[in-house]
């Protein structure tokens, strides 16, 4: 009885001292989200968390992303979740699936940078994951959809990375069939693209 008492306190301890941690808060779309993996800490926020406790950050990763979220539905739900994590860290990937339905650009531009202040008014740090459309939805949507991610994060003074599956999205071996989503292989390449920008905002 003894023994189960204190393995309880040991327990109720480790779950407080993870509830004080400093919050990281992941919020993206399906390629966040782990979609088509076996298990969901096989993706690269899952790899995340391994990372910052190997490296002796004290941060805990929470992972709101969603799959076949547009930037309209993360703007709708942030708020809660900013209220509820308070994060230090904010990390959006959002937009892949606004360039894949082809939604209105400037409506994506402006959910992004709502969804900045909104962070940075809590006095979060934010980080802005950049995606790309294929050339085939025209030269002109196509040029302005890639454009948009560097452009938000300049006006808002975000770091950023220019585009999450740069080191992916070519490589068919990277890439599940559908080819719009990494596979296994592809998950610590786009953790090695997003850990260089991200390191910056740490704080141990």
């Amino acid at each position: 009885m003894k023994r189960l008492f204190v393995l309880l306190m040991l327990g109720l301890a480790a779950l407080s001292a993870t509830a004080d941690a400093p919050a990281i808060l992941v919020f993206g779309d399906s390629i966040s989200a782990g979609y088509g993996l076996a298990h969901v800490d096989d993706g690269w926020v899952g790899m995340l968390r391994a990372k910052l406790k190997a490296e002796g950050y004290g941060y805990q990763v929470i992972n709101a992303s969603v799959s076949g979220e547009t930037t309209a539905g993360g703007l709708a739900r942030l708020p809660r979740a900013l209220e509820l994590h308070h994060p230090q860290i904010v990390i959006i990937e959002l937009g892949g699936n606004d360039g894949l339905r082809a939604l209105p650009i400037d409506q994506m531009r402006a959910n992004l940078t709502k969804m900045i202040d909104l962070s940075m008014g809590i006095g979060a740090r934010v980080l802005l994951l950049g995606m790309r459309v294929p050339s085939n939805y025209g030269p002109e949507y196509t040029e302005k959809f890639n454009s948009t991610f560097a452009d938000v994060a300049h006006a808002e003074k975000a770091a950023l990375v220019p585009f999450l599956l740069a080191d992916v999205a070519l490589s068919p071996d990277l890439m599940q069939a559908d080819g719009v989503h990494p596979n296994e292989r592809g998950q610590p390449k786009m953790l090695a693209t997003v850990w260089p920008v991200l390191k910056p905002l740490l704080r141990k």
